[in-house]
């Protein structure tokens, strides 16, 4: 069977993912916020890891099965990008910020890179809905 049959049931799940992720991560952030402490228990964070690895092995195929490439589709390499700053910044909201002004910040910052991830997807441009703030 050809690989573009399964473009619709990929990026479904990768969707479903996605929001999935960005909500359990938004949950997690903002109990941290209030100072709860079971956002960091091993359950959650192994939970939050397996829907990320699922999350990325859907991209993948994506990628794959599109024959995407991240030097010649520019919103994909921006996509990228943008994920290590994301990751970066949600352990700081999560647990590597000492105060909790300082986890507000990042919980902001890191839910900002997210939906410009998400209007990226959305809109294959590097920008996303930002460069519609740029002209």
């Amino acid at each position: 069977m050809d690989g573009l049959a399964w473009v619709p049931q990929i990026r479904a799940s990768h969707l479903a993912l996605v929001a999935l992720s960005g909500s359990l991560f938004t949950l997690r952030a903002a109990a941290r916020l209030a100072g709860a402490r079971w956002p960091l228990h091993r359950a959650w964070r192994i939970g939050s890891v397996l829907i990320d690895t699922l999350l990325f092995a859907a991209g993948l195929a994506l990628w794959t099965v599109l024959s995407l490439n991240p030097l010649r589709d520019h919103w994909l390499a921006a996509k990228l990008l943008l994920l290590t700053l994301y990751v970066v910044l949600g352990t700081w909201a999560l647990k590597r910020a000492r105060s909790t002004a300082a986890r507000a910040v990042a919980l902001i910052a890191a839910l900002t890179v997210f939906a410009t991830m998400a209007s990226i997807g959305w809109t294959r441009h590097p920008l996303g809905l930002w460069r519609f703030l740029a002209t």
